[in-house]
């Protein structure tokens, strides 16, 4: 959970938050389970979908901060196996949209230089938008500026079943043994082996739960748990949460050293 005093922070603007972050100790890879789009609709008395759009500009927003600051990897949860469980209008909403994003966005992530992936099963997904993903990952195959990952038709307890099937597959023909089977074989056969290690994973709207997102990959992952619906978090609530991990102290079972963890004072 978050330590940091947010009442501190909301002294400064952005430009003064942007000043305080440390640029040689940020996350190499970042993930955000976008959450709150439909409250976040429903407080304004729109309709579900009005949120899901203004949620777009909090993702155009995002993946460009993300990239002028020089975060690595970006992954963000767009579509669960679960949401299949949604209405079809409001699916078929989605995958429009989905679309649609993939159409306006190319030209983009080519001129920022970001490569674009999926992880999940998006085989399952409508042919044109499964069309498109694979037009915008074959064109930004090159760029290395940023990895921005969009987990479609994803849940992380398929992800390991997934990759077990595919080492069974292996171990039967020869290529795999019982010896080989270890922690760093495992993340090979994983959605995210092309992927730095997870370092921060940010939830929006004030739910504290993974929601089978990332489930292996967030085992020594710091956690940032914001209240701020997915449409209101911008530049400035990114910021705050790579602040925040940037106090965080990263021992990863080690035995504490003084002077490891960093506090943000008040503004003089």
């Amino acid at each position: 959970m978050s330590t940091l005093d947010i009442t501190v922070l909301d002294q400064y603007s952005t430009e003064e938050l942007l000043t305080r972050l440390d640029h040689g100790r940020l996350p190499r890879h970042v993930a955000v389970i976008m959450d709150g789009n439909g409250r976040w609709a429903k407080s304004r008395y729109m309709p579900r979908i009005a949120g899901h759009y203004e949620g777009m500009k909090s993702v155009r927003e995002v993946v460009t901060a993300c990239r002028e600051i020089g975060i690595q990897a970006l992954t963000l949860y767009a579509f669960s196996q679960e949401n299949w469980k949604r209405p079809p209008e409001e699916i078929g909403l989605l995958m429009k949209l989905m679309e649609g994003y993939l159409k306006s966005e190319l030209d983009l992530l080519l001129e920022q230089d970001i490569r674009f992936m999926t992880i999940g099963r998006p085989e399952l997904l409508p042919k044109p938008v499964l069309q498109w993903i694979e037009k915008v990952e074959t064109a930004t195959r090159d760029c290395n500026k940023m990895i921005l990952t969009v987990a479609v038709s994803y849940g992380g307890r398929g992800e390991i079943v997934d990759a077990m099937r595919a080492i069974l597959e292996d171990y039967q023909q020869g290529s795999v043994t019982i010896q080989d089977i270890d922690e760093s074989l495992v993340d090979r056969y994983l959605y995210t082996t092309a992927l730095p290690d997870l370092d921060l994973l940010i939830r929006t709207s004030g739910e504290a739960r993974i929601s089978n997102f990332l489930l292996w990959q967030v085992a020594y992952a710091e956690l940032h748990l914001t209240k701020t619906l997915w449409p209101d978090f911008r530049r400035r609530e990114l910021l705050l949460a790579l602040l925040d991990y940037q106090t965080r102290d990263r021992r990863f079972g080690r035995t504490p050293q003084p002077g490891l963890a960093q506090t943000i004072g008040k503004p003089s």
